[in-house]
């Protein structure tokens, strides 16, 4: 992969790691972590406002805002559904299952626990640290996006903040598609119990589908001779049914009991992520998308730690059994797929650069004789009619609206990064 040299001396990658190193001295020295982290932000937020009046590209911020907000929009929806296959897949089983089925064979995990054993125990401890989040690649991120304040990353910002939304969005379809299609045991037995208020016995979907055919290989032998579910399974337990309205066909999938009162969006709160294997990892998904994105647009040797960072964390998902080997390494190489193939999106200022670009051509000749005759009108003309006529425009400085709109885009991101910080504090 190709690192490109970093914009304005490498100030923005100083910065980015200067806030993992702090905010990882929680581990080490909480006192010196609960000092600095709060002066770093201070610092940083205070340069980043020194820049707003200085900035020059609010009008093309200003056309990135509906794609920004769409991206937002599809990514809360994915969310949505993601949250509902999540309870579904752990509660479909019913919590006796998921105590019961031993977690799958991992290679992955048998390498690093006889790497272990050979390694110098320094080399062994840096590996276990919990050196970086979930909330820290989201910060990078962040950090990358609000860059565009000091021309170290192309504007607009909110195109970039549109292709990581989108991108991520479309992943975490692929995600969801991919692990609720497939029911795979968790690495970590107890986790379904402590997480989920959920049946202990299955769903009469997995009674009459799954639980006759589940270890019986002559069972299985007629099942694939038949093609049809032959058992009879008599009568099963019924579910608790609360009144959800136009709601109630999520009874069937989020499978509530009468102690988790009476609103279905607070199911969907209390899981804090699946219980059988989610293939692939949405960790190692944000992890891979917020290097792809750094990478690209800003590049030096601050996207190289990244990299780096991001295969700690693998290795640590699958050290800790957040999840599997498969479950990273596939996060990984979609991840790449994803952000290549939606590149379309940002930056969207190449793409009138190569519109203007296109008509230069096409007018060359004609630009070559008006200089030739020095006739500076037609010059100026053929300019205009590129499109470099509007520079003049942009020297003039943003409009009342348009500093409106600036001061609401830099409040909303604030919040957004206050509210980031908050919700995935805990990673």
């Amino acid at each position: 992969m190709r690192f490109p040299t970093a914009r304005n001396g490498g100030g923005l990658g100083l910065a980015a790691i200067s806030y993992v190193l702090i905010d990882y001295l929680r581990h080490l020295s909480p006192s010196w972590h609960s000092r600095l982290q709060p002066l770093l932000w201070t610092v940083l937020v205070l340069i980043a406002l020194s820049r707003v009046p200085f900035y020059r590209h609010w009008s093309a911020e200003f056309r990135a805002v509906i794609p920004f907000v769409s991206s937002m929009v599809f990514m809360l929806a994915t969310l949505l559904f993601e949250s509902v296959s999540v309870r579904f897949s752990t509660a479909v089983l019913g919590l006796d299952w998921h105590s019961d089925t031993p977690p799958l064979p991992d290679t992955g995990q048998w390498l690093l626990l006889a790497l272990n054993e050979k390694l110098p125990g320094t080399i062994v401890e840096i590996l276990r640290a919990r050196i970086i989040g979930l909330h820290h690649y989201l910060m990078l991120f962040m950090m990358l996006a609000f860059s565009v304040l000091f021309d170290s990353v192309e504007a607009p910002g909110f195109g970039l903040g549109a292709r990581y939304m989108f991108t991520m969005a479309i992943g975490r379809l692929l995600r969801t598609l991919t692990f609720v299609s497939t029911i795979l045991p968790s690495a970590r037995p107890w986790c379904a119990t402590t997480r989920f208020n959920v049946p202990t016995y299955p769903h009469h979907w997995a009674q009459k589908y799954f639980v006759p055919y589940a270890s019986d290989a002559d069972a299985i032998r007629q099942i694939l001779r038949y093609d049809i579910a032959y058992v009879d399974t008599g009568d099963y337990p019924g579910d608790y049914r609360p009144d959800w309205g136009s709601m109630s066909f999520l009874i069937d999938f989020l499978r509530p009991i009468g102690s988790e009162g009476s609103a279905w969006y607070s199911l969907l709160k209390k899981a804090e992520g699946g219980c059988n294997d989610l293939i692939f990892s949405g960790h190692m998904l944000v992890a891979v998308l917020t290097a792809m994105a750094w990478t690209e647009a800003y590049g030096g040797y601050s996207s190289g730690i990244i990299w780096l960072l991001v295969f700690h964390s693998a290795q640590r998902e699958i050290r800790e059994r957040h999840h599997y080997s498969v479950d990273c390494v596939v996060a990984i190489y979609v991840g790449i797929l994803i952000w290549k193939m939606t590149g379309f999106i940002w930056p969207l200022k190449n793409k009138s650069r190569h519109k203007r670009l296109a008509k230069l051509e096409k007018i060359q000749g004609r630009l070559v004789q008006a200089a030739k005759d020095s006739d500076i009108d037609k010059v100026n003309e053929l300019l205009r009619e590129v499109g470099f006529g509007n520079q003049e425009s942009q020297n003039q400085g943003p409009s009342r609206a348009m500093w409106l709109f600036a001061g609401a885009t830099i409040f909303s991101a604030f919040t957004v990064v206050l509210l980031a910080l908050t919700w995935t504090s805990g990673g």
